[in-house]
């Protein structure tokens, strides 16, 4: 064999080597990366929620009879004691014993609910008074810097809110009282007649939210003719998680997105209610569930085209650091039984074990396993192995 021939085969060996090292060489695998920060971390519970008027009032029908059709459409307004429907006349004629006795129940029924809006009305009165010697005491404590800024931001909003609820048990025990004297009137007349009708008037002032028995039929007493109440005044009630409600405090802030508006809705948590109901949700599994009660605090001009039933999304702060390190959520993974990440160092993936604090939504704190400025990959891929080589894409 010649020389040339010793060399060309050589060469052809030394090619085919190095082919076959670049086919099977290991690769760098391309993956996501986020940089750990250190700053201020805010834990946040998230969640749709839908905005409803904080106080609606049923009308019903007095007594059975036939309804005439109801002209009043929702969006209209009505004033206190207007008449909102009526009864066609001769049903005093239907007030036999069993109706008679019907009536009685209704007036006990009224009653007690007219005592009890009046002890609500005192309770509310008596924590505006609370609520109004607390912010006192802490103004004249944050003047000499013994209360904190937060602190007297927390009093003037159970003051307001304190305030808003004195109102809303006004308006309960008006109209309950109201109620009272409907029933009472059609056990003694039969009820309150115009010409040939029986008339039913409005318990509040407000705006007609719906309609339930718009054409004209026969009704049972006790029949749910329409909703009044002030579209102006809303709340939005929000369904947690009770391992995520547990979380949240009363006069939390809250911020609501996802309404339609142009800018975001700053708000307070109100109420955490204390009993839970058993929900199914999208995947079949039974949940437990507490409903959250959030007033809107931004001024209504922000919020005017929000409305009774609108979906919203909000933001609830349930907790927060002003120093801590920050890992976006993604990042983090478990295995045997611990949180790990995968961490960069000089082109290669490295396990890390960390331990966890406060979690929100879409990143958690990092009490030990990593220091500000590391890198980690977002979403590892199964490819990705401890020690292997990586590049950020």
């Amino acid at each position: 064999m010649t020389a040339g021939r010793i060399l060309t085969f050589l060469a052809l060996i030394v090619s085919a080597a190095v082919f076959l090292y670049w086919a099977f060489a290991p690769r760098a695998v391309q993956v996501e990366t986020a940089t750990v920060t250190a700053g201020r971390f805010v834990a946040l519970v998230e969640e749709d929620g839908k905005a409803r008027v904080r106080e609606r009032y049923t009308v019903s029908s007095p007594l059975p009879g036939r309804l005439i059709r109801i002209s009043l459409r929702p969006g209209d307004p009505v004033k206190e004691g207007e008449i909102v429907a009526r009864l066609r006349s001769g049903l005093p004629a239907l007030l036999d014993a069993s109706a008679r006795r019907a009536l009685e129940e209704q007036i006990g029924a009224a009653e007690a609910s007219l005592e009890e809006a009046s002890l609500s009305l005192e309770r509310a009165k008596v924590l505006l008074d609370k609520a109004r010697s607390d912010l006192d005491r802490t103004r004249r404590l944050s003047t000499t810097g013994a209360a904190s800024a937060a602190q007297l931001d927390r009093d003037i909003y159970a003051y307001e809110a304190a305030q808003r609820d004195v109102g809303v048990a006004e308006r309960r025990r008006d109209a309950a009282a109201h109620a009272l004297g409907q029933a009472r009137a059609a056990l003694a007349r039969g009820g309150e007649t115009e010409g040939d009708a029986i008339v039913i008037r409005s318990p509040v002032a407000g705006r007609v939210l719906r309609v339930l028995q718009e054409s004209e039929a026969m009704v049972a007493a006790s029949t749910a003719i329409l909703e009044i109440g002030d579209p102006t005044d809303l709340e939005i009630a929000v369904d947690l998680l009770t391992t995520e409600a547990v979380r949240v405090k009363s006069g939390a802030e809250v911020t609501v997105t996802g309404w339609g508006g142009g800018k975001p809705l700053r708000g307070r948590v109100r109420r955490v209610e204390p009993s839970a109901f058993s929900k199914t949700s999208a995947l079949g599994v039974e949940e437990q569930r507490v409903w959250v009660v959030i007033d809107i605090t931004s001024p209504f001009e922000e919020w005017g085209g929000l409305s009774d039933g609108f979906r919203v999304e909000v933001s609830i702060v349930a907790d927060e650091l002003a120093q801590a390190l920050v890992v976006p959520i993604g990042a983090l993974f478990r295995q045997g039984g611990d949180m790990h990440v995968f961490r960069i160092e000089d082109g290669k993936a490295r396990l890390e074990k960390v331990e966890l604090g406060l979690r929100s939504g879409k990143a958690a704190t990092i009490v030990s396993g990593l220091a500000a400025g590391n890198k980690v990959i977002l979403y590892p891929p199964s490819a990705v192995k401890n020690g292997g080589a990586v590049t950020e894409r």
